[in-house]
């Protein structure tokens, strides 16, 4: 019982843990070392993170703390708590962005690029921007009087709104008459930021909301003798979506009607000029229904801050990381067949280092080439002018029989998988929306063909824009063993209820968490018997109870744990007598750390395995998840590199401590996203000097 206890104790909650992750994003915008340009798009980065956080995470937990249900009482205790937490961090950590945007606008002036208020125009910048408001602005700010406005949660929760105070003087009066307005900014047609002309041999940027304070007069004319002041706003609001149980729809109509709820999502964070007046700022408040559980927050005069990914370079590269071309792996990309390639031997890519075209290339292949039968591919999220489907319409149109899976609740976009699911049916692809209750998560494709079949098997979307930022594996073979099982997944999806077994792959809801648990088993049996015992884990986040507590039970019987985690880390690295065994680090660099790869020692003979699935709750038991185990040694190689190049970053790795530290490493600065790019490069140039006759 007293184990129990200490072993709670080690337990971080999973929505604390996500806020020390997106600190570490806030810190890497803090670096003097990391160009400055770099520095503002990761102050976009985590203001855009914090946004969905509240809209989806805050959200729940709002839920839950607010429900009446008896049954629950223990949840909604916990659930006010960690609000509460949040809360506390979320301010702490608002202060440290403030600074950290003063600092880094004053260091972008001295490279050249500044940023100017209404009240620091010339002449020349002053008619630039009347001509624009004449050309562009008018007819697009339409102020609402605030006396008019019975709620302004009503809105979408995406933009921000300018709350204007109007004060007019009229000849005989005293005291002027004062009135609200509210603008809501266009900057989803316009943009955020504004280039101005020159100045002093610097470039000038200005802020649409500036742009609007400086045209107030404008928008407001016929006013007479006036003056204005401007405070900006913003609200996130719940992004559950309300899905109706209709027998008479069908699983598309519910979830665009779904979608359709989200929009009237109750507010549950503000964020406002702290400068706002306190009449002002209480008429907004009560028109935005907030409870006394959300969060309200005091800023500076800018919000939405994600706008900041955006920011124009004004043609500065030199303030900006040196781009990494993705390189063209030499054997996907000969006059052979890479069909024909991927049965002689396993192939891999490792996107953005390796080009994503190579997988494309295969899809492309297959939708040509009569040897082809059928594709089946699972789909989770797209890019807006997809590739993939593409090469799906075409391999229809071709007469191969192609299945889709796709997921239409992931999260965000939903609409734009309807509207893929739409012109796939079109084309005439079999579309399947999968199990109902069950998210399809799993990154895969099975290719029938007469010369023997193919599966690709990932730890990431078939998506062309992520392959740009996010790290991830994709494993492309023609062993029977694992084709036939990443057949069956496929089988399962259309027949869930049908009992399946599976050999090789992982595979979730069905068996992934007892054999990953097993996996773990064996490294404690290894240990105590002498045998070698070690695990290695790149993973993305670690929330499973059940599997921290595993954990725990493997460094106290000595098996060494080295964990890389991206987000959220409900486990505790360091205690002792509970985790001393184990070591965690997160990385945040110019690409997302996105792949899933999992090393077990095995008394000297390693399992390794790659694909889809975090630890967490989720994935293990609420989704469709596959993890293929790795045979092939030139990628087995490379996962090993992988982790052990990120365990040895000293420059943009984090230690995760379960406190939120985030301390970093000691020792040789070490970069390990470079230092994989210029292997793989070099990799690359060895290669191309080999003649692929024998391909």
């Amino acid at each position: 019982m007293e184990k129990e206890k200490e072993l709670k104790g080690a337990f971080v909650e999973r929505d604390l843990s996500w806020m020390y992750f997106n600190h570490r994003i806030l810190q890497e915008a803090e670096k003097k070392d990391v160009p400055i340009l770099e520095r503002m798009s990761f102050l976009g980065i985590y203001s855009n993170n914090l946004d969905e956080f509240f809209r989806v995470r805050m959200a729940s937990l709002n839920r839950i703390a607010q429900s009446k249900d008896k049954n629950i009482k223990q949840d909604r205790e916990k659930a006010k708590k960690t609000i509460k937490d949040i809360n506390h961090l979320n301010a702490c950590y608002n202060k440290e962005f403030e600074k950290a945007v003063d600092n880094i606008t004053e260091e972008l002036e001295k490279q050249g690029i500044r940023l100017l208020h209404e009240n620091e125009l010339n002449e020349e910048q002053q008619l630039f921007i009347r001509r624009l408001y004449l050309e562009k602005l008018n007819g697009s700010t339409n102020p609402i009087w605030l006396s008019q406005v019975k709620e302004i949660g009503a809105t979408g929760d995406d933009g921000i709104f300018l709350a204007v105070k109007r004060m007019v003087w009229i000849e005989d009066k005293k005291k002027p008459k004062v009135d609200y307005a509210l603008i809501a900014m266009p900057d989803k047609e316009l943009g955020r930021f504004v280039r101005l002309p020159k100045s002093d041999d610097k470039e000038n940027i200005m802020y649409l909301d500036d742009v609007i304070r400086y045209c107030l007069p404008m928008i407001f004319i016929g006013a007479g003798k006036a003056t204005y002041e401007a405070y900006s706003f913003k609200f996130t609001k719940d992004a559950e979506m309300d899905i109706e149980n209709d027998l008479n729809s069908g699983v598309m109509q519910k979830v665009a009607k779904g979608v359709k709820s989200r929009k009237s999502g109750e507010p549950i964070r503000v964020i406002y000029d702290e400068k706002m007046p306190k009449e002002l700022l209480k008429r907004i408040m009560s028109r935005l229904n907030i409870d006394t559980l959300d969060t309200i927050v005091s800023g500076g005069r800018y919000q939405n801050h994600k706008d900041l990914m955006g920011f124009p370079d004004c043609g500065r590269q030199d303030l900006k990381y040196d781009k990494w071309t993705p390189i063209l792996k030499p054997e996907l990309e000969t006059e052979q067949s890479i069909l024909d390639t991927i049965r002689q031997k396993d192939r891999f890519i490792h996107v953005p280092y390796h080009s994503f075209n190579s997988f494309i290339r295969v899809l492309r292949e297959a939708a040509l080439s009569p040897d082809v039968k059928a594709i089946n591919v699972t789909l989770y999220r797209l890019a807006k002018a997809s590739k993939v489907v593409k090469a799906l319409i075409c391999a229809a149109r071709n007469g191969k029989k192609v299945t889709v899976v796709i997921e239409l609740l992931a999260r965000f976009d939903e609409e734009s998988n309807i509207k893929w699911s739409k012109r796939l049916q079109e084309a005439g692809v079999e579309v399947v929306f999968g199990v109902e209750g069950l998210k399809i998560h799993s990154k895969l494709v099975y290719i029938s063909c007469k010369s023997g079949d193919i599966a690709c098997i990932g730890t990431g979307n078939l998506h062309e824009g992520n392959a740009k930022v996010y790290t991830d594996y994709m494993m492309m073979t023609a062993r029977p063993q694992i084709v036939r099982e990443v057949k069956k997944v496929f089988e399962f999806i259309s027949k869930p209820f049908k009992p399946v077994k599976f050999r090789e792959l992982l595979v979730s809801p069905n068996e992934m968490k007892p054999k990953i648990l097993r996996l773990i088993s064996d490294e404690i049996r290894n240990a105590k018997e002498g045998l070698e015992a070690w695990i290695k884990v790149k993973i993305n986040h670690i929330t499973d109870e059940e599997v921290v507590a595993k954990l725990y039970e493997a460094s106290q019987a000595g098996v060494k744990i080295s964990l890389l985690v991206r987000g959220n880390c409900s486990l505790v690295p360091g205690l002792p007598g509970i985790s001393e065994n184990i070591s965690a680090a997160g990385i945040i660099d110019t690409y997302l750390e996105h792949s899933r790869i999992l090393i077990f020692a095995n008394g000297g003979t390693p399992k390794y395995f790659l694909g889809s699935a975090d630890w967490m709750p989720r994935n293990l038991v609420n989704r469709i998840e596959v993890l293929t185990p790795v045979y092939d040694e030139d990628l087995q190689h490379d996962l090993e590199r992988t982790i052990d190049y990120g365990l040895r970053d000293t420059t943009n790795a984090r230690i995760v401590d379960g406190r939120g530290t985030n301390a970093f490493p000691q020792g040789t600065p070490f970069r390990s996203q470079e230092q994989l790019y210029i292997d793989y490069l070099k990799e690359s140039q060895e290669r191309n000097n080999i003649k692929y006759s024998t391909f």
